[in-house]
This record gives structure tokens, C-alpha cells and sequence, in this order.
């Protein structure tokens, strides 16, 4: 898996290229919570490239969702393909997460 990093304004966005799996799941927690630890408040999650995500990637974003309520901070999700999008229906995570159809969308939010 590939995982981009920008500074869009003020969010922090990252883009997930790939499968994000027990195998990749470690790398994009220790990205994320670096990002979070380091100050960043309002992370968006690209998924357009994502093809894949299991449970161990779900996890990691409840971890992150968790600790940027504790610091007033949020989490979007964004360009979730229809079958990533059932994961979360599933698994009853959509709640926890804004959740927006593009980037520019969740940018404007």
C-alpha cells in the first residue's frame, strides 16, 4: 500500500493507494497518529485509490477517530467505492466518521 500526505488548508489529508490489510494497517496507524500527536485536528481520509480494507484497517481508523474527539478534532472519510462503503455500513462504523461523495467536498465542509 502507498499512503500520500498533503496539507490542503487546514486538513491534513491522506490518500490510501491499495489494500489496507493487516500488513499495511501498522504503517498507516503510525502515519496517522504521528500526524495527530504532531497537531493535526481535521484529517480527511482519500480513499479513491483504495481497493481493499479489513478489519485491522477499520480499527486503525477508529483509533484515530477516538483520539482526535479527545482533542475537539474530526476525522472525514471521502471517495469511499461502493464496496468499501458497505464495510463500514456492516460493521455499523459509518456513524463515527463524516463521510463525503469527493475531496473537494469534504475540503469545503
Amino acid at each position: 500500500m502507498e499512503i500520500r500526505e498533503e496539507k490542503r488548508d487546514k486538513y491534513y489529508v491522506v490518500s490510501l493507494v491499495g489494500r489496507l490489510d493487516a500488513s499495511t494497517a501498522g504503517d498507516f496507524e503510525e502515519k496517522l497518529i504521528a500526524a495527530i500527536d504532531n497537531g493535526e485536528t481535521s484529517v480527511i481520509v482519500d480513499f479513491v485509490e483504495l481497493d481493499y480494507i479489513s478489519s485491522s484497517g477499520l480499527r486503525v481508523l477508529l483509533v484515530g477517530a477516538k483520539k482526535l474527539k479527545s482533542m475537539n478534532g474530526m476525522i472525514g472519510l471521502c471517495n469511499l467505492k461502493s464496496h468499501i462503503k458497505e464495510v463500514f455500513e456492516i460493521a455499523g462504523f459509518l456513524p463515527v466518521f463524516n463521510v463525503f461523495d469527493t475531496l473537494e467536498e469534504a475540503l469545503n465542509s
